[in-house]
């Protein structure tokens, strides 16, 4: 096996009988806090959320080390999609008015054309 990786035994051996260093040890811990806190959320929180939560314990990590981590451990938040307003129903009964100005921009007299746009405004019953 060794021929076919082109390893030395000796080096084989020597990697067999190490320790794990201090910062894969570290590295480790703080994985298993990552994935417990990743499922306590349900899957919700990415890193600066979850780099908070360790912080508030304790641990001093930055939120790249946390982004790493969690993608090495195959994590990816559940990204919600925003709300967004619609206000045209498109899929409505009611009559079409009609286009009477017909792209005329320039009526011949004052006054004889008038446009006006909508606003919705956000209020305790709805969108007005």
């Amino acid at each position: 096996m060794c021929k076919v990786l082109q390893v030395s035994r000796s080096g084989y051996y020597y990697w067999l009988t190490q320790r794990a260093t201090k910062r894969a040890t570290e590295t480790k811990a703080i994985t298993r806090l990552i994935s417990s806190l990743f499922t306590t959320s349900k899957g919700r929180y990415g890193s600066p959320k979850i780099t908070a939560d360790l912080k508030a314990q304790g641990l001093n990590v930055s939120r790249p080390q946390v982004a790493r981590l969690m993608k090495q451990a195959n994590l990816k938040s559940v990204i919600q999609k925003k709300y967004v307003v619609t206000t045209t129903d498109s899929k409505h009964t009611y009559p079409v008015a009609e286009n009477q100005l017909n792209r005329q921009f320039n009526p011949p007299k004052p006054g004889q054309a008038w446009v006006s746009d909508l606003t919705y405004i956000r209020t305790g019953e709805g969108w007005l």
